[in-house]
């Protein structure tokens, strides 16, 4: 029995866990806001028929026309001419989810290229060793020469996310559909040559696949099929799809699916040679292209983790980006609103269309053009890098810039200069009102056409090496930005050898928040928020001596209007004043308390934020509240002259705050007219797989150094609760089965101490005694995980982070299963009381007179059991249990099987729940000198012939009214009581199994109309051994075989080892957040369990192992 203080200790960690639960509840149901704007279309699905037997029946392909007017069906598939496009739906999608795509698509086409721009362009570099790839001389179209075809899948909405089989259904039919696309391109080319009708073009090649959710890994799945066709697929685009492992890692099939689909992927992009080493043929999937887009953090069923195409796909052939990355969306969005966020759908619409070749009208031939259109169009030109922006001395600068033009030793290193179009041209004559700043700050308020010449050498001393530029002009119509090697009055006046390098090419665009409205004509509005950055290190001005700020002379441009106030600010700072550390105290204690931060005026304008703990587990709400902004007497009266007065003044003066922040794995986060935000990154820190880095989060923020600010941080619990359980649900999930595991070794382990079974909370609330069980059960595995990292030479994690997140995890893991336990033991307690109470009543019935009808009713029932068949059943009550579940696990689906061992150990635990109960009312009964006939024939039958179905103890373990048992310490009550903990145990191990199952009875029961095919084998085979576990140990002395066989070194075989050792391989699958891993451990055990008793049955020894060989008694 628990002693006090593990009561205690287990209602505390109970309390813990679901007040940790409703908090994570709580902070998940909060609604979201993404700013996304709906997208709307006039859509039309036109069926795509086959008369081909072998078509699957369940599915369809559709193709998609956009309009309101009725048009032919057969008519518009012969005018089929454009680059064909296949969408693939997710879990539970449908293929009409197409339309907003399709549409914008459409718009696209008809409306030409979005409005270029002059800001910084993002290019794929390669990693380093990758090679130099260069695409300087590839320019963007400038019109589409041909529209998207879109087609969709129709997949009937079935839940791929939950079951294998269904995701390897939908993939053999995504390789029919492309195959289907590309000859219905044939016959309308041949309908219209027939009709004698002008064909232009040739016919496709290729079909681009987009797939969203689970349909993008169906896409990147039927690339690597081996009935496609050879090059038919080059270009793969998904969103929100994980890539390295399932949403909901449970299933063993769909685990082992993923892990074989990605190894092929890998495999794919290898250089193919022969045990020789010599070349064979270049890699199969060369040519093809793979962009991942992930919904950031507001997307809770697909994590950015999850998303990531490291080390599937090599960086020279793809990459991930988050929405919130994306050039002109800068969102973050839920796993469906992905699909409809106008946003987000328009920039895709016009990267896919950038994709066509104007000279052929198909997609470029070349991967890596390809993989240049795609970075250029969806990534930003901000640096990915905040140290290389703002580095410390012991930090490495990365080469993440674009590729640069190296001059002699005393050159600069500058990027290849781009100078604006020559038609928007600022006379040199008109910039004769030129201004010579003397500080380290300069500030533009109006589009007045003046220069600004700011001297570097003098203005840049002191350490002041790094010149940082927010504006909300635009670069070359609103502002220009030179490099001058000597002082002259235009370019044209220096020596050829002393050119002026224009850099407004450098400006990154970021995105802005609303612009302030102006109250009445004439009055001054507050400032704007800033549209871009400009970044200049002292590599990049090496070698001149002046940099040049021109603003544009007249107030419209090309007939636009002029922003609502003109605004640029630049300053030279020194990067490392700009430096501050959030250590990770800080940081807890901000949870119950607000913790500040002050920024006086003159500060940096860049101040770097480093959060020791990421913001993707614990999230920060940051408020910034203006102090002051120099303005020290406002004119009014002093009691009217308070903080409001002070902020409406400050807000005239100063722009609005702006915070960047950057994630290793997510990428880039920024929060414009940053006041009170929570700023997240969808990092996934503290894992196996992680690096040093992605424990920290670096906050990047542009604050207006003419102001002083006063900044606050504070943590939601709610917010890192949720955190929590999102990114590891899957360790929790192992880590439960490992706390299973472990209890059942302590029940096996105090059987062969020979003492009494513990109950399952007791197991459990033993193992988080610190130095005996918690050490070697939690803490040991972690190291050995670090060890067994550092040992194969991958990325070490933080290992004060990964240890504290790993333990937690274990703690919460081990509350969960305590509830269970509480849970399950309420259930067998009511339903114990219930059939004694019952019981009682029917003997008391039996004697009424009324009730006779229902003995003769019972009576000719008992003629039925009477049957030589029913009585065959019954006397091999285990051997039907293992058919019955083995060919339900093998034919139907795998987890009524496991079922049917549920309710097996079900009925075993109440049966020796009732009989203890009923032992110990007859002891109670007779203390207090009641008369009650607890020997009679009736109780002796009825309370324990019917445990003969789970082989228990009323043969072995006589009652404590037999003096001459060989235990008579031992009643038949406490016997019945080990054997209730014995079974319970096993009980909760096989839910747990059961659980990790129900997504996929989900999906079955979906697909029972369709038309239902067999399990896979792989799952069939390991809830087999999980069977076996539950049959061949239903008693408790079965944790111990005493064999003697010739030639092994031992005879005694303890099932504690292996439970310990099921427990290990539990918790290290948590760790590795495959929790479908733990399955093999169940099954495994259940294996050495059934050889384990046919080597004792082969032995020749048939003496059965009793209670009564413990010494221990247990009569006080």
């Amino acid at each position: 029995m628990p002693t006090f203080r593990g009561k205690v200790r287990v209602g505390v960690l109970i309390v813990v866990v679901v007040g940790i639960c409703l908090a994570a509840l709580y902070g998940l149901l909060k609604p979201i806001s993404n700013g996304c704007v709906m997208t709307y279309m006039y859509p039309t699905y036109i069926p795509i028929t086959s008369s081909e037997s072998v078509t699957p029946v369940k599915y369809g392909l559709y193709l998609y026309h956009e309009g309101w007017k009725k048009i032919d069906y057969r008519e518009h598939l012969k005018k089929l001419s454009g680059v064909p496009v296949l969408f693939i739906p997710g879990n539970g999608g449908s293929y009409k989810q197409v339309r907003s795509l399709a549409a914008e698509s459409d718009r696209a086409y008809q409306n030409g290229p979005l409005e270029h721009s002059f800001y910084r362009e993002a290019s794929q570099i390669p990693e380093e060793g990758d090679g130099d790839i260069s695409f300087s001389n590839f320019q963007l179209p400038n019109q589409y020469t041909r529209r998207l075809d879109w087609f969709a899948v129709d997949l009937e909405g079935e839940h791929s996310a939950m079951d294998g089989a269904i995701l390897e259904e939908h993939t053999e039919y995504v390789v029919y559909a492309i195959h289907k696309v590309l000859d219905q391109y044939k016959v309308s080319y041949d309908a219209r040559t027939k009709e004698g009708a002008a064909n232009s073009g040739s016919l496709p090649k290729s079909v681009i696949l987009v797939g969203h959710s689970m349909g993008g890994f169906v896409a990147r799945a039927a690339v690597i099929h081996p009935h496609l066709r050879k090059s038919v697929v080059q270009t793969v685009l998904t969103l929100s799809t994980p890539h390295q492992s399932p949403p909901v890692a449970l299933q063993p099939s769909l685990g082992h699916y993923f892990a074989r689909v990605n190894s092929e992927w890998r495999e794919g992009y290898e250089v193919q040679t022969t045990n020789t080493g010599k070349f064979v043929s270049s890699p199969v999937l060369s040519d093809v292209v793979v962009v991942s887009i992930s919904g950031a953090y507001n997307d809770y069923q697909v994590r950015s983790k999850l998303a990531s195409l490291d080390n599937i796909v090599p960086p020279t052939h793809g990459f991930m980006i988050s929405s919130t990355a994306m050039k002109n969306v800068w969102l973050s969005m839920e796993h469906q609103a992905i699909m409809w966020c106008n946003q987000l759908v328009v920039q895709v619409s016009h990267t896919l269309l950038s994709l066509i070749d104007a000279r052929t009208g198909q997609p470029l031939s070349d991967s890596q053009k390809r993989l240049e259109v795609l970075a250029r169009m969806l990534h930003s030109g901000i640096s990915h890098n905040f140290n290389q922006m703002m580095p410390l001395p012991s930090s490495k600068q990365s080469t993440n810039n674009p590729v640069q033009n190296t001059k002699d030793g005393s050159a600069s290193q500058m990027p290849r200069s781009v100078t604006c179009p020559h038609n928007i041209h600022w006379n040199d004559g008109g910039l004769d009102r030129d201004l010579y700043i003397q500080i380290n700050e300069v500030t533009v308020l109006a589009m007045d056409g003046r220069r600004r010449w700011l001297d570097i050498q003098k203005l840049g001393s002191n350490g002041k090496s790094h010149f940082v530029l927010v504006t909300n002009l635009e670069p070359c119509s609103g502002i220009r930005l030179h490099l001058w090697p000597v002082k002259g009055k235009s370019t044209s006046s220096l020596p050829l050898n002393d050119k002026v390098v224009e850099v407004t090419s450098k400006m990154m665009h970021i995105p802005s928040g609303p612009a302030p409205r102006q109250p009445e004509p004439g009055s001054q509005t507050e400032q704007p928020p800033p549209s871009a950055v400009f970044w200049l290190g002292p590599e990049d001005m090496h070698g001149f001596r002046f940099l040049t700020i021109s603003v544009a002379p007249r107030p419209t441009v090309s007939g636009r209007p002029p922003p609502a106030a003109s605004m640029a600010v630049g300053q030279f700072f020194n990067p490392e004043e700009g430096n501050k550390d959030i250590y990770p105290w800080f940081m807890l204690q901000s949870t119950y308390s607000q913790k500040e931060l002050l920024l006086e005026e003159s500060h940096p304008l860049a101040v770097k934020l480093s959060f020791s703990i990421s913001l993707g587990l614990l999230p920060v709400t940051l408020f910034m509240n203006t102090v002051s902004c120099g303005i020290r007497n406002s004119g009014l009266p002093e009691e009217e002259a308070g903080d409001l007065e002070s902020s409406r003044l400050c807000k005239l003066r100063c722009f609005p705050p702006v915070a960047l922040a950057w994630d290793d794995i997510s990428g880039l986060y920024i929060y414009p007219n940053l006041n009170s935000e929570t700023i997240f990154v969808d990092s996934s820190p503290a894992q196996w797989s992680s690096t040093q880095q992605s424990d920290k989060t670096i906050v990047l923020l542009l604050v207006d150094p003419h102001c002083s600010y006063k900044s606050s941080i504070s943590i939601s619990v709610s917010a890192a609760a949720s955190r929590l359980l999102l990114l590891y649900n899957s360790k929790i999930v192992g880590f439960s089965i490992a706390v299973v595991f472990f209890a059942l070794m302590q029940q096996a382990y105090s059987w062969d101490l020979n003492l009494r079974i513990p109950s399952m909370l007791t197991a459990v609330e033993s193992n988080l005694t610190l130095m005996s069980h918690f050490f070697p059960l939690a803490i040991l595995p972690i190291f050995f995980a670090l060890f067994l990292s550092f040992f194969m030479s991958q990325p070490l994690p933080s290992f004060a982070s990964f240890t504290s997140i790993s333990l937690i995890c274990y703690i919460v893991a081990n509350g969960l299963i305590a509830i269970l336990i509480l849970i399950s033991h309420l259930v067998f307690f009511v339903a114990a009381v219930t059939h004694i109470f019952i019981k009682a009543r029917w003997q008391m019935w039996e004697q009424n007179v009324r009730f006779i009808f229902l003995r003769r009713f019972f009576n000719r029932l008992s003629s039925f059991f009477s049957l030589k068949v029913i009585r065959v059943l019954r006397a091999n009550p285990v051997l039907v249990t293992a058919l019955t579940a083995m060919t339900l696990a093998c034919l139907v689906h795998p987890s009524f099987g496991l079922l049917i061992l549920l309710v097996a150990h079900f009925f075993c635990c109440h049966n020796a729940l009732c009989s203890s109960f009923l032992t110990a009312s007859c002891r109670s009964h007779e203390q207090n000198n009641e008369t009650i006939d607890c020997n009679s024939d009736d109780y002796k039958v009825s309370e324990r012939q019917k445990y003969n179905f789970d082989g228990s103890f009323n043969r072995t373990f006589p009652s404590e009214d037999n003096p001459n048992s060989p235990d008579s310490s031992k009643s038949f009550g406490e016997a019945q009581l080990d054997l209730f903990h014995h079974r319970h145990g096993l009980l909760v191990l096989h839910l747990l199994a059961t659980l990790m199952f129900a997504p996929s009875v989900v999906a079955w029961l979906q697909r029972l109309a369709m038309g239902e095919s067999l399990p896979w084998l792989l799952d069939s085979v390991l809830c087999i051994g999980v069977i076996l576990h539950g049959i061949c140990n239903s008693k408790p002395e079965f944790n111990s075989f005493f064999l003697s066989i010739p030639g092994v070194p031992f005879s005694n075989v303890r099932l504690y080892v292996v439970y310990l050792i099921a427990g290990y391989w539990s918790y290290f699958s948590g760790l590795a957040l495959s929790p479908d891993r733990a399955f093999y451990a169940m099954a495994a055990v259940g294996c050495i369990s059934f050889a384990l008793r046919m080597i004792h049955r082969r032995s020749g020894e048939t003496k059965e192992v009793t209670y009564g060989s413990r010494k221990h008694s247990h009569r006080h």
